[in-house]
């Protein structure tokens, strides 16, 4: 009996350590699976969720001046922007505790909305540039420069090495940038914002934050009731460029920052692409 129990027990635990531990390896990537799920859409709920709470709390006493929240539309009518001030709170709350993601957002945020106050009708980084050459400083240039220096605060807490860090820096401002230039109809950036941050879906939860807050007021930019402005739009760009930052390495990081930079050079073909794009249907069926 003693030799059969020698002989057995090696033979035995030899089956059952590889069997067990691929068990227990199937479990765990299926847990982390099913938690990975639960964190995207704890994420895109709670921002969806804030944001239409902030939406409705700001409504009948907009903070500081109502009138500052007004702004013509393309249309010609006058709309409100606080769907871009409710976004921005809905996104920043969502992507907690990502400093990053709430660093950037805040960022966009606050030089988007100093551009509502005091910004004319230039567009993009030429017509900007421009005027700072001729010693113009415009309300555009510190919101340019405020949200690349956030872009680059921001990479640098996100990533390791130098290299890293300036790509990750050109992502976050060159996709608050991108989501601007196409605010220029009801709609476009907020959906821009859920095609982008798709696919981000599958390597991590941080793009549900800015999705989920586009997703809210979605309805009502379409509608052409409401609008984001400048600071609903680089709030949500930055928040979605720090979650295609985090979620890339070395070579998707150069992919993506020189397609930003091809779109940022090229901004007003880009603004004009938007501006043509046909959303009657995708008005109209009711999203």
């Amino acid at each position: 009996m003693r030799l059969t129990t020698d002989l057995t027990t090696p033979l035995s635990t030899g089956l059952t350590t590889p069997i067990a531990t691929g068990l227990s390896a199937g479990l765990a990537a299926r847990l982390s699976t099913r938690l990975s799920g639960a964190g995207r859409a704890a994420r895109f709920v709670t921002a969806f969720a804030a944001t239409r709470a902030a939406h409705r709390a700001m409504s009948p006493r907009p903070p500081g001046a109502p009138a500052s929240w007004e702004h013509v539309n393309h249309a010609g009518r006058t709309v409100s922007a606080l769907a871009g001030a409710a976004a921005a709170g809905g996104t920043a709350l969502a992507a907690l505790p990502v400093a990053p993601a709430v660093l950037a957002t805040a960022a966009g945020a606050v030089c988007g909305r100093y551009d509502d106050l005091r910004g004319d009708e230039r567009r993009g980084f030429r017509a900007h540039l421009s005027a700072l050459r001729g010693g113009e400083v415009t309300s555009g240039a510190v919101k340019l420069l405020g949200v690349g220096a956030a872009g680059l605060v921001a990479g640098a807490l996100l990533k390791d090495r130098p290299v890293d860090k300036v790509l990750a820096g050109v992502v976050v401002a060159g996709t608050a940038h991108l989501v601007n230039l196409v605010d220029v109809r009801p709609g476009r950036a907020g959906l821009l914002v859920l095609g982008l941050g798709a696919p981000g879906l599958l390597r991590g939860s941080l793009a549900a934050a800015p999705m989920g807050a586009a997703a809210a007021v979605l309805a009502d930019d379409l509608a052409g009731r409401e609008m984001l402005g400048d600071m609903g739009a680089h709030a949500l760009g930055a928040a979605l460029g720090t979650a295609i930052a985090s979620a890339n390495g070395r070579f998707g990081l150069a992919a993506h920052a020189a397609g930003l930079v091809v779109a940022a050079a090229y901004g007003d073909r880009v603004s004009e692409v938007a501006r043509t794009l046909d959303l009657t249907r995708v008005s109209e069926s009711g999203v």
